[in-house]
């Protein structure tokens, strides 16, 4: 491995010298072949094969895969990468990764400013699928420490090409203190739709050069990037206390509380689970067709206990979901009297929070009724449905409805670039549970 290593770490002293010129990851995986995809700075699957994508911190908890990919700089408990890949036998897929800055474009570090290994990471664990009727190779790899705070994209890929999935990952430090806190409501209509969230940011142990136009925020619902807030600048700046505050005035600037996520459970296909109304085992893959939605808009809050949008694999009667997990075709119904004024796509963890081309619904007049199937693995799925009219943004809350009430989790990533560095740093983090239970 020494030996490897080294000849590496030769032949990259020989391109930057200007034997050849260096080529980024980013343009290699652009450049292996006239059809592949561009990389994409986001959680995404390039590769129909790659299916059930997880990445999480090993916490050791039995629910361990609820855990985002966020960990402090000691990262005394790692984060894990764990995937499929459908019929296809084991091979040995190259992991690498990316600094990315705060907007999440690649930084302009070189690897040895990050990391303490050679950038490539072959994953060798790789497990074939057991008595499925749909074959696959389960994939897990951890990801290697890193030396400084700040997004990380972790790049997957077939060796010598086939970019196959990223993921974004965190790392922070705790050198500024976030407090977080529910703030006041915004009057009835507020208070029915939206959850006021804010926060201060206290730095006295830490320099911070021109606060006011340095320090950025981002604040994430339940751990989604798609529709993420970013904030610029504190509200307000109180250099006598060292301390920046955060507070929104008006609706826009929060989130929707929306509602809680639907459910279905598949880890038994030899009964019906939560929300499952038939599962046909003559079908090949099984068909598993779940109860009829109906949209919630409008309706009174209705407390059900979730995932926050997440799923958990597993397979009830054989235990061992990673690897004996199925996959199904699972089919949605959403009872609509109309065509809604847009596309309607399948939303959650489940589908990365894109509208993919596999999560679009489709109108049925005949029934009065969207519907939809994807190819799932077993287990317990959380989703909604979203509304994506032209241009605008995604609506989740057409179909849901939104209230004040609703559990959800947010999360606050402070970045700074302290003079003179060309990194993004992520100096604080705080995690806040809404309404939890």
């Amino acid at each position: 491995m020494f030996k490897v290593k080294t000849i590496h770490y030769l032949l990259s002293a020989m391109l930057a010298v200007g034997a050849v010129a260096c080529v980024p990851i980013e343009q290699q995986v652009q450049s292996n072949s006239a059809t592949q995809t561009a990389l994409r700075y986001q959680d995404y699957v390039y590769d129909t094969s790659i299916q059930s994508v997880q990445a999480y911190v090993a916490t050791g908890f039995e629910e361990e895969v609820l855990e985002a990919p966020v960990v402090p700089i000691s990262q005394s408990e790692p984060i894990i990468l764990e995937f499929d890949r459908l019929n296809a036998t084991p091979q040995r897929l190259v992991a690498k990764l990316i600094h990315c800055d705060a907007n999440w474009a690649p930084s302009t570090l070189s690897d040895t400013q990050f990391l303490n290994e050679f950038n490539e990471f072959f994953i060798t664990d790789a497990q074939n699928s057991i008595n499925t009727r749909v074959p696959y190779v389960h994939y897990r790899f951890q990801v290697p420490r890193v030396k400084l705070s700040g997004n990380y994209l972790i790049v997957v890929q077939e060796e010598g090409g086939g970019l196959l999935l990223s993921q974004r990952l965190i790392v922070y430090q705790e050198l500024v203190t976030v407090a977080s806190k529910l703030g006041a409501a915004l009057g009835p209509q507020g208070r029915e739709t939206r959850q006021p969230v804010e926060f201060n940011v206290f730095y006295a142990d830490y320099e911070i050069i021109n606060p006011a136009a340095e320090v950025k925020a981002v604040v994430r619902q339940n751990l989604r990037w798609d529709n993420a807030k970013q904030i610029a600048r504190p509200t307000y700046v109180h250099d006598a206390q060292r301390r920046l505050e955060y507070v929104f005035f008006e609706p826009k600037e929060l989130f929707k509380g929306l509602s809680e996520f639907r459910a279905f459970d598949s880890r038994s296909l030899n009964f019906n689970g939560i929300g499952i109304a038939s599962i046909n085992l003559q079908e090949n893959p099984v068909g598993v067709t779940l109860q009829p939605d109906k949209s919630r808009a409008g309706l009174a809050y209705s407390q059900d206990p979730d995932v926050n949008g997440k799923r958990i694999f597993g397979n009830r009667q054989y235990g061992n979901g990673d690897v004996n997990g199925d996959y199904a075709w699972v089919q949605f119904v959403l009872k609509a009297s109309e065509k809604a004024p847009g596309e309607v796509y399948i939303q959650g963890e489940l589908t990365n929070w894109n509208q993919t081309s596999e999560s679009k619904m489709t109108f049925d007049p005949s029934i009065s009724a969207y519907t939809g199937r994807m190819l799932l693995k077993q287990g317990y799925y959380n989703y909604f449905y979203t509304l994506k009219a032209a241009a605008n943004a995604p609506d989740d809350s057409y179909f849901e409805g939104s209230h004040f009430e609703t559990n959800n989790t947010y999360d606050i990533l402070i970045y700074y670039r302290p003079p003179g560095s060309r990194a993004d740093l992520i100096i604080g983090y705080d995690k806040f549970y809404f309404n939890r239970r």
